[in-house]
């Protein structure tokens, strides 16, 4: 079992997952209860083609029954082969956010982070084009400008990973990045990256996609938040948006449309993952509430 909780705070996340088996639920839920902790939220889910188990439960608990809950959940872990993670329901995920030239999936996450409706701590921006530095320095976050290209991108990788490792983060939100991350940053990262893109894909790749999709009369917009992977376009889905069009719409309206419902898209998936409610299962996920 990992603890990785940083505080005193009294309320906690607990999520789990394993081989499906019976008793999972019961002996983690008389554990709480044996220590007097008061579960406020418990969600679970066992799929059916890979019999693997989930759950996320929030509880609170006293500091002083914390040292034997520790001893005692551990027990319970290693009887199950629980792989099970415990976060102070507080703590908001340390998180890196990066972007290209396109900026509105940015400029939502950061006012979503300033209204305190998103569960996230930004802890810097990385951006292969210095034209969001302006919305770094209004936010008093950390901008990091690494330029790429096809003969510096090991360089510019390396100094992409030095950025993670200084700040310590948890996550790493591609907010319309447009660079295709390299095979071996995908692996080290796995699970821990998120993009966004439009749903035309496979058929409209490359420039101008929504200019392509109205010269083809297209009825709807919508846009895929994903865990990366190094199948480019085709990690875990984590959220999905559509919008219907019509004919009367400019190729610019539908651009409008497509860019509202990336940045909406987008932040509900940070939102479930900082949330401890996303679970990659193989080649797609499962979403507790």
């Amino acid at each position: 079992m990992t603890d990785n909780s940083t505080g005193q705070t009294g309320r906690y996340i607990m999520t789990t997952q394993s081989a499906d088996r019976t008793g999972i639920v019961a002996d983690l839920t008389g554990c709480l209860a044996a220590h007097d902790g008061f579960i406020t939220e418990l969600s679970q889910y066992g799929t059916p083609q890979s019999e693997r188990f989930y759950s996320r439960i929030c509880f609170t608990l006293s500091d002083a029954r914390k040292a034997d809950f520790h001893q005692a959940i551990s027990k319970i872990c290693d009887r199950h082969n629980l792989d099970t993670r415990i976060y102070p329901a507080e703590r908001k995920m340390p998180t890196l956010l990066m972007v290209s030239k396109f900026d509105h999936c940015l400029s939502d996450l950061l006012y979503r982070v300033r209204s305190g409706t998103l569960d996230i701590d930004v802890k810097a921006i990385v951006s292969n084009h210095p034209d969001a530095k302006p919305l770094a320095d209004v936010a008093g976050l950390p901008f990091y400008h690494i330029p790429i290209t096809a003969k510096t991108k090991p360089q510019a990788e390396a100094a992409l990973r030095k950025v993670i490792d200084e700040t310590k983060v948890d996550l790493i939100v591609l907010a319309r990045y447009m660079q295709i991350l390299s095979e071996s940053v995908c692996e080290d990262y796995s699970g821990r990256i998120i993009n966004i893109h439009h749903s035309f894909l496979p058929s409209f790749k490359g420039a101008k996609p929504y200019h392509r999709a109205h010269a083809k009369g297209v009825k709807l917009i919508g846009a895929t938040a994903h865990y990366v992977t190094s199948d480019l376009d085709e990690g875990p889905i984590i959220e999905q948006s559509v919008k219907r069009v019509d004919h009367t719409m400019t190729p610019q309206d539908l651009v409008a449309i497509g860019r509202d419902v990336e940045a909406q898209t987008l932040a509900r998936a940070v939102q479930l993952h900082a949330t401890h409610r996303s679970f990659i299962n193989e080649n797609k996920t499962v979403i507790l509430p």
